[in-house]
């Protein structure tokens, strides 16, 4: 889940996967804005086929989050 998250966000945000961390968020990475934010949300919810509250999308703050968010949603 993390590998596939971590490479969902390089592709998305054009960083390389290598110095994304659990704790990458928008303050490190310079296209996570909101628009970028948004664009991840379609993108985590395409690819697991998943629908994400206004809650989740508030809380997905860094990278470990995001995880944490999708797999409940798939657990």
């Amino acid at each position: 889940m993390e590998k596939q998250i971590k490479s969902l966000v390089s592709d998305l945000f054009d960083v390389d996967v290598k110095s994304l961390s659990l704790k990458s968020s928008p303050d490190d990475i310079e296209k996570w804005d909101s628009l970028g934010h948004m664009n991840l949300v379609a993108a985590l919810e395409e690819e697991f086929e998943i629908e994400l509250s206004d809650e989740d999308i508030d809380d997905m703050a860094n990278i470990a989050l995001v995880i944490n968010i999708v797999e409940g949603k798939i657990l």
